[in-house]
């Protein structure tokens, strides 16, 4: 759905009063069929809308760690780890792969997003070797091209990275990609969903695209697992890494994943030898053989505690489905944009996430001048209303993360009438230009 049919809708509902848009979010939530997953989690008074930074507690995960912690590691200590904890990364890899169209031997589940994806971009540089050219793009996570300019200066120097520039800071062209790319591209990484603008590329053509050029692709799922349909096998990926505590609601800090297809894992070899990627880890040899599987790209030992609380997001997940999930996100977004584009946009918004539901995440940004404290006086309400939690990312965005499982279409509603009143009795002004140091 682009601007010109969102404009004819608009046109249709001019005469739509907030009353009007009030009782379409309750009729909209009483015929949802994924609400009953609701009160699968932990729901406060406030409306939360940041689930793409970090998800709720599911009531489950209190159950599964308080389990762990008193029975599994307070009563069975150390022999937990054959009766549980040993086979617990396979257990949740093989949960993750079905979120993401993966088979379960082609996902290791471990360490952070960051060491993931630093093992994966070493990995294919080093396997093309002959090639040194990387590309990524000015709308990838900051941490992604640390990662890639780390790995130029240390070990690569013979390398460059080119960033593709966005014209509009919302998204980028495939023909920009595909221009960008030639026969000596070693490794094109960009996230499937940006995270400021929600923007999504194709992933299927861009693999085409690259692959065309003999070049390997890295993708980041940070925030599209669970949040957008994902089949890394039918689109013929290559890697992937992706978080485990936005959409997934594994907690804060969980252990990420890491995805290499079958046929690459023999090929690409994990610059961080350790024991847990040994063949034989328990054997104690001096000498390291790398296990011939993509746990080859483990490294310490698991993270237990945190590893066990992923497991009861994941089931809600797969419970719903991801087809029904994003069905309704996409009733949420459009809900979403027509409030904005009605009540918002004559008080100086700006939507900065694509129109286009084919080319949209779960979460939409919208701009204002006053951005910042704007989303603070969200935050923190002087007259009785809810605690509305967004997140703010600059210059001027306010990101409303958009979770299907416990988001409801009265919260989205709500929201856009609490902006409204910050900005028309100007309460936002109580702030000033400081940041948190969590924004």
């Amino acid at each position: 759905m682009g601007r010109k049919n969102f404009t004819r809708i608009i046109e249709e509902n001019k005469a739509m009063t907030i009353e009007d848009f009030k009782q379409k979010a309750l009729e909209l939530d009483k015929n949802d069929k994924l609400a009953p997953f609701r009160n699968q989690f932990e729901i406060g008074e406030e409306i939360y809308l940041d689930g793409n930074s970090l998800g709720r507690l599911p009531k489950k995960t209190i159950e599964i760690s308080t389990n762990l912690i008193k029975n599994q590691w307070g009563k069975r200590l150390i022999r937990s780890w054959n009766e549980h904890w040993i086979e617990l990364p396979n257990k949740v890899a093989a949960k993750i792969a079905q979120i993401v169209g993966a088979r379960p031997d082609e996902i290791f589940v471990g360490d952070s997003t960051s060491i993931n994806f630093y093992k994966l971009a070493f990995a294919a540089i080093s396997l093309q070797n002959n090639r040194s050219k990387i590309i990524t793009d000015s709308l990838n996570f900051p941490t992604d091209i640390y990662v890639l300019q780390g790995l130029i200066e240390q070990h690569f120097k013979n390398h460059s990275l080119s960033i593709i520039k966005s014209n509009d800071e919302i998204s980028i062209s495939d023909e920009a990609i595909e221009q960008a790319l030639d026969e000596n591209t070693a490794l094109l990484t960009l996230s499937h969903v940006v995270f400021k603008s929600a923007y999504q590329y194709n992933m299927q053509k861009i693999n085409n695209l690259a692959h065309k050029k003999g070049a390997l692709v890295l993708w980041d799922l940070s925030h599209s697992a669970g949040a957008v349909p994902v089949n890394l096998n039918e689109s013929d990926a290559d890697m992937a890494v992706g978080c485990t505590y936005k959409y997934l609601n594994g907690g804060p800090g969980a252990p990420a994943f890491l995805y290499v297809r079958r046929d690459l894992q023999e090929k690409l070899l994990n610059p961080i030898w350790a024991w847990f990627s040994h063949e034989k880890p328990f054997d104690f040899t001096l000498d390291y053989k790398a296990i011939n599987d993509v746990q080859r790209f483990a490294t310490g030992t698991p993270s237990v505690l945190s590893l066990a609380a992923i497991e009861a997001g994941l089931d809600i997940m797969l419970e719903a489905g991801m087809e029904g999930l994003r069905e309704k996100s996409i009733a949420q977004s459009n809900f979403l944009i027509e409030i904005v584009i009605n009540l918002l946009e004559p008080l100086g918004f700006t939507i900065a996430s694509p129109l286009n539901v084919n080319e949209r995440g779960s979460h939409i940004s919208i701009q204002h001048q006053e951005g910042y404290k704007i989303n603070r006086a969200m935050i923190e309400p002087i007259d009785g209303s809810p605690s509305i939690i967004p997140d703010f990312r600059p210059p001027n965005n306010i990101r409303l993360g958009i979770a299907p499982l416990y988001n409801t279409f009265e919260e989205i509603f709500q929201t856009i009438v609490r902006i409204k009143k910050i900005v028309e009795t100007k309460e936002f002004e109580r702030f000033g230009d400081e940041k948190l140091t969590v924004v």
